[in-house]
């Protein structure tokens, strides 16, 4: 299936000190885009980590899985991710990615937020293999979330409503001086797929 753009498609630069925004919406057609929530939600390699904290085992709230090229491995909070190959679908919406955000990607991240209780804390995609102005493309399939942003070094937190069929493009220095979160909701609210493509150069 070749993936059609939405005739209304919107973008929206989010003006922010040092770092930029973009957030384009809404990105596939319809059809496409209730297309690419099944198949993401159905098909890919879902999986539950879990993070060792202070002695104790806990399960991150949330499901992932890491796709990427051969040499794309990640590491994070003492995770180590092993990339899984592109599907024929995540092929497409990394070449969607790379044209909106004209930059090259070769591995995602991949989230799947069940319910409002799924989440992530605080943090900033400022990883050393990521290199020190990464580009980030961030997807969102299915329910809306609020996604939030403040600075590293203090000041006013920023949120940002993330739509069905939507597309984020974090850049310049915005994980070297943000940092960002996805908080529980006690909002009745469905799944969520969240697809975030980064680049990995090769060693």
């Amino acid at each position: 299936m070749q993936l059609r753009q939405h005739p209304d498609l919107q973008i929206e630069p989010i003006t922010i000190a040092n770092g930029a925004l973009t957030l384009i919406h809404p990105l596939l057609a319809d059809a496409d885009a209730a297309f690419v929530l099944e198949d993401l939600t159905q098909h890919l390699d879902w999986r539950q980590d879990s993070l060792r904290i202070q002695g104790r085992t806990i399960p991150i709230p949330r499901l992932q899985a890491w796709y990427g090229e051969p040499h794309c491995h990640y590491a994070y909070s003492g995770l180590r991710l092993n990339p899984t190959p592109f599907s024929p679908l995540l092929q497409q919406l990394r070449h969607i990615a790379s044209e909106h955000a004209a930059a090259k990607f070769n591995c995602a991240l991949c989230n799947l937020y069940r319910n409002g209780q799924d989440s992530v804390s605080w943090h900033a995609d400022d990883e050393p293999e990521l290199g020190p102005a990464p580009i980030i493309a961030s997807f969102s399939f299915g329910a809306t979330r609020t996604f939030q942003i403040k600075p590293k070094r203090g000041g006013q937190t920023l949120a940002i409503e993330l739509l069905h069929n939507s597309l984020l493009i974090m850049s310049g220095d915005m994980q070297r001086h943000w940092r960002h979160q996805l908080p529980k909701t006690k909002a009745p609210v469905g799944p969520r797929v969240n697809l975030t493509y980064r680049y990995i150069p090769a060693a």
